[in-house]
């Protein structure tokens, strides 16, 4: 079997709650579900779902940089919002901005609701990259 490799964000529930931010085996990459960090702005508001997606992205982008990936690799996004009517576009302007050269298979659903009443947005991502920079060439 491949070597597994955890990858933390040093969020302090990854401990409590027994996750990590991504996992790395073989050449498959597991990015956990992934929410803004940081304060949020006018809840409630499609600006504010689309920072938070923004957010997540970013964080999603160092947990595969961290793993040994980029952006090029990911196969598949889960994207969950609380309101989909509302945020949907501005969800979907985020996720463009960081995959549309590289469309990767996406699913976006609508919630009731995330760990924290104030989080709109939770992504998800899935990888598939070379184990080694020779194998980028």
């Amino acid at each position: 079997m491949p070597e597994r490799r955890n990858v933390s964000s040093g969020a302090p529930w990854e401990e409590t709650v027994g996750y990590s931010r991504a996992v790395r085996i073989g050449d498959l990459i597991a990015v956990s579900g992934t929410v803004s960090r940081g304060p949020f702005g006018r809840l409630g508001s499609s600006e504010e779902a689309y920072r938070q997606a923004l957010q997540a992205l970013r964080t999603i982008q160092e947990a595969l940089e961290a793993a040994g990936a980029r952006l090029e690799d990911v196969i598949r996004t889960r994207i969950y919002v609380t309101d989909i009517v509302r945020d949907s576009e501005a969800v979907g302007r985020a996720h463009r901005e960081f995959f549309g050269a590289i469309r990767p298979a996406a699913t976006m659903v609508e919630v009731a609701r995330l760990i924290d009443k104030k989080m709109l947005v939770e992504i998800e991502a899935d990888a598939v990259a070379p184990r080694g920079p020779e194998e980028r060439a």
